[in-house]
């Protein structure tokens, strides 16, 4: 049985470039690991079946990503093999990406069960027939991304110590990329004006007006973590975040939230810790 740590992200910022023909908008962001992480377990089935042993109670397993990315693997490998998945969910919902997050896991640790020998390369492009966010997870790398966030570009950041607020909030990013205010048309940036740009604190994210005029919790929580911090929001939201120097600063700040807000402390990784691969025997009828 394989085990791996499946990482939440951050975006650090997340411009909207522009449009595609078929209706895809063009990103630029930039994207970074922290901790906090999923567990992902795979069991090998020698009768070719693909199950989900356990997972989220509120995701049916037809519309886990961990589950497609196994079906989806294993019609573009052809391998007669099977497996039992596990998915103990730590990462909250909110532009964190714990489903890509998971996606990615599923198919690196199945091309090493399985004995497939795929490419990243080949495995990202699986990964993102899936979701835009599955390639930055397969590739393990802290990136700047283009397109629709399948070009990437790594890159090396500072990794502080993050608090994050999960808003008790379900933001449909489907949704908010037909928002009509929503700004689609910021002026791309180029590799060497990112480093700045981010010390600086003059990148943004698109979603951020957009999400929290809909959503009073996020602008609530935004605005009491930026009288503390530059708090920013990752992904289309509804999870804040903001940097600390240190994580006894970032566990200080936490514990003034008020009563009843979830949040945790994380430390930022530019490498993906999901390929410490880790060993488990079943025990029972569990994992």
């Amino acid at each position: 049985m394989l085990v791996l740590d499946a990482p939440a992200k951050l975006n650090l910022f997340l411009h909207i470039v522009g449009r595609r023909a078929d209706g895809f908008h063009l990103l630029q962001t930039c994207y970074q690991f922290i901790d906090r992480c999923d567990r992902i377990t795979l069991e090998l089935r020698g009768d070719g079946a693909v199950v989900r042993r356990h997972g989220p109670a509120t995701i049916p397993p037809e519309q886990d990503l961990a589950l497609r990315a196994a079906v989806a693997l294993k019609q573009a490998s052809g391998t007669t093999l099977g497996c039992e998945i596990g998915v103990e969910k730590q990462i909250p919902q909110g532009g964190l990406g714990g489903g890509s997050s998971d996606a990615a896991a599923v198919l690196l640790g199945l091309n090493r069960m399985w004995g497939l020998g795929l490419s990243r390369e080949t495995l990202a492009r699986i990964g993102l027939t899936l979701g835009a966010d599955v390639p930055v997870f397969v590739h393990g790398q802290a990136a700047f991304a283009e397109g629709v966030g399948e070009q990437l570009t790594p890159v090396t950041l500072p990794e502080p110590w993050y608090l994050v607020l999960a808003c008790p909030v379900v933001v449909s990013s489907a949704e908010m990329y037909q928002v009509a205010e929503l700004t689609r048309d910021s002026s791309p940036i180029r590799l060497r004006a990112l480093f700045a740009g981010l010390r600086e604190g003059k990148l943004t994210n698109a979603f951020e007006k957009v999400v929290r005029a809909r959503f009073p919790a996020v602008d609530e929580a935004q605005r009491w973590l930026s009288r503390r911090a530059d708090a920013r929001l990752t992904g289309s939201g509804g999870c804040v975040y903001a940097a600390f120097g240190s994580h006894s600063d970032a566990e200080r700040v936490l514990a003034q939230r008020p009563a009843g807000w979830q949040g945790f402390v994380a430390k930022g990784l530019n490498r993906s810790p999901i390929e410490n691969w880790g060993v488990a025997k079943r025990q029972g009828n569990g994992f």
